[in-house]
């Protein structure tokens, strides 16, 4: 082997032994865990960020220890160009290669927002807009209903309770259109397996007395029960007379004190003064309500007052004076109260 072959073999070799180090450590800053809070960190890619801009971020934030490594490795394998913008959620044990694997299929943290059984529209939308991941608008009511491609359509009552998980920037709308879709799929699926009773007239009867049993108790053994009540009144054609109608149709009126001349004052939601059922829902009614309104358990009670009992629950009746003298028993349990 000639003389001068011999150093240029041995800085071959040092290259290559380093090049092989250095793609080690490479390889293991890679999969080293990120330097991450305990409780994690929440961070957001701007929309058309490139990934060499994401990195440096969080290498000023001390997440990530050396950058460069990551965005070599990205344009190396061709991630660089393929990240998403969103935010998310970046927990303990993530490595760079998770991170790129994250930014990549896009899973960006979901936020959830709970409508809430018995709710109002107005209650709804308040509590949505004030959502800090939600991009609120100032739209009415109408113009609301107009957009999800149902212009005229009251919106109480038109949205399902449920828990529904959205990415940051999710307008509220589409929020909106979401748990209507899902209340137009519960309805469609509690009027095909309806127990035919001859009151109802279409899925829009049934979303209306639902809204009332969900107004009249949080029990879930009960709903069946009023659902029955009220489905035997309206075949009797007697008012149904129920408290919760007439204070919706009362409004700001209504201070939590029902009186005597508000039941005699006559509203299109007054089922003490008007006969059937009121015209349009009065709260948002959840599934089991739902299912209730369009599945009632008839037993021939036609009334029901409180119990007294903390659970909330009630006393059914199939004549007056069984009713007359559940209502005294009530009376009296409440001025032992005081």
């Amino acid at each position: 082997m000639p003389r001068w072959l011999v150093p240029v073999l041995s800085g071959v070799a040092v290259v290559t032994v380093g090049a092989a180090l250095g793609a080690a450590w490479s390889w293991r800053s890679l999969n080293a865990p990120l330097a991450l809070p305990e409780q994690g960190l929440h961070f957001e890619v701007p929309s058309g960020a490139a990934l060499s801009r994401v990195t440096a971020a969080l290498e000023r934030q001390g997440v990530v220890r050396h950058a460069y490594v990551l965005d070599w490795y990205a344009r190396l394998t061709g991630r660089a160009t393929r990240i998403h913008a969103g935010e998310y959620a970046l927990t303990p044990g993530l490595t760079g290669l998770g991170l790129l694997d994250k930014l990549g299929r896009g899973e960006v943290f979901l936020h959830q927002f709970t409508i809430v059984e018995g709710w109002r529209f107005d209650d709804l939308l308040l509590r949505l807009r004030a959502h800090p991941a939600i991009a609120a608008a100032t739209d009415p009511a109408d113009e609301i209903m107009t957009a999800l491609g149902k212009p005229g359509l009251d919106p109480e009552g038109q949205f399902l309770p449920d828990t529904y998980s959205f990415p940051r920037g999710t307008r509220d709308v589409e929020l909106l259109g979401w748990a209507h879709r899902a209340l137009e799929s519960a309805l469609e699926d509690a009027w095909a397996n309806r127990t035919e009773s001859g009151v109802l007239t279409d899925p829009y009867d049934g979303l209306i007395l639902a809204s009332i049993v969900e107004k009249e108790t949080a029990l879930g053994r009960e709903r069946g029960l009023i659902s029955g009540v009220f489905h035997e009144r309206l075949k009797r054609g007697m008012r149904l007379q129920t408290d919760p109608t007439v204070i919706y149709g009362l409004g700001e009126a209504y201070d939590g004190d029902l009186t005597r001349a508000q039941l005699d004052a006559d509203t299109p939601y007054n089922t003490y003064t008007r006969h059937g059922l009121p015209p349009t829902p009065i709260a948002l009614a959840g599934s089991a309500s739902i299912a209730a309104a369009f599945s009632p358990v008839e037993t021939g009670a036609l009334y029901f007052v409180a119990t007294g009992d903390p659970d909330g629950s009630h006393v059914f009746s199939v004549t007056l004076e069984e009713h007359n003298a559940a209502v005294r028993r009530y009376l009296e349990r409440e001025r032992a109260r005081d």
